[in-house]
């Protein structure tokens, strides 16, 4: 799986070899296949030799609101004639282990397990049917969102958009078969979601072709699914983790703003 690390002050992209506790060294861009293929070196890291990073630095975030069937029941909300976007801005994103910030300005701070979708080229007005070859892979990710603000507001870019509310990671997992994944979100190990994402209603391909049919998706772009339910409450001292299958687990704390 491709993660992003950091290592005496330099950030590149490697794969993980989870099974040896090691990193493979990528050299190159690895969103520039078509033009300068990035070059799997045969140098090695330990683990605990570098900082994981979000594994990727989208330009922005593109969320899905409402797209499981079971999230819409428990919201009250009918179930959405087509995908309902909203964006994140790009200072959202955090990597695995970097806290979620708690504002001052929110009284009732809430978790939202995804499923998250990495571009892998440049996405204009992109069919269903060939969305699978504008994607570089999945990864795990939170929508952290403020709704006493979300709800008070009537919209959402303040609730969705304040710096450490879109983490991500560990890695991008390519090639992944997404039509049935397990996505589970614990607070301080206790399971609060547990779902399917075959659950969605709006697949992956279908929301790639809305997403890029209303803006272009730039390489490194992340579109999150929707989350399903069992959204709640965090606080903070809390600790947050999402697994989903096939990529690993995302792990996270919350702390007070400053």
């Amino acid at each position: 799986m491709i993660i992003r690390y950091e290592r005496n002050g330099k950030v590149k992209h490697g794969w993980m070899v989870e099974e040896d506790h090691k990193v493979r060294v990528i050299e190159g861009d690895i969103y520039k296949v078509q033009t300068a293929k990035p070059i799997m070196t045969g140098l090695e890291l330990p683990l605990d030799e570098i900082s994981l990073k979000a594994p990727c630095d989208p330009s922005k975030v593109v969320c899905i609101g409402l797209n499981y069937r079971d999230h819409a029941a428990e919201m009250g909300i009918e179930l959405p004639k087509e995908p309902l976007m909203f964006l994140k801005p790009s200072t959202t994103v955090v990597g695995p282990g970097e806290p979620i910030v708690y504002p001052k300005l929110t009284e009732n701070l809430h978790y939202e397990g995804e499923l998250a979708i990495v571009i892998k080229k440049e996405a204009k007005r992109v069919k269903a049917s060939e969305a699978d070859h504008y994607i570089l892979g999945f990864t795990c990710a939170i929508d952290v969102t403020a709704r006493d603000l979300q709800m008070s507001d009537g919209q959402w870019t303040r609730a969705k958009g304040f710096d450490t509310f879109c983490p991500l990671g560990p890695a991008i997992a390519p090639k992944l078969d997404y039509a049935n994944l397990r996505i589970v979100t614990r607070v301080n190990g206790e399971v609060r979601q547990d779902a399917s994402t075959e659950q969605l209603i709006f697949t992956i391909p279908q929301l790639v072709e809305a997403v890029s049919a209303v803006m272009t998706l730039r390489p490194g772009d992340v579109i999150l699914t929707g989350t399903p339910s069992g959204v709640g409450e965090l606080k903070i001292g809390d600790e947050i983790s999402v697994t989903i299958e096939g990529i690993g687990t995302l792990t996270t704390h919350v702390v007070g703003e400053e």
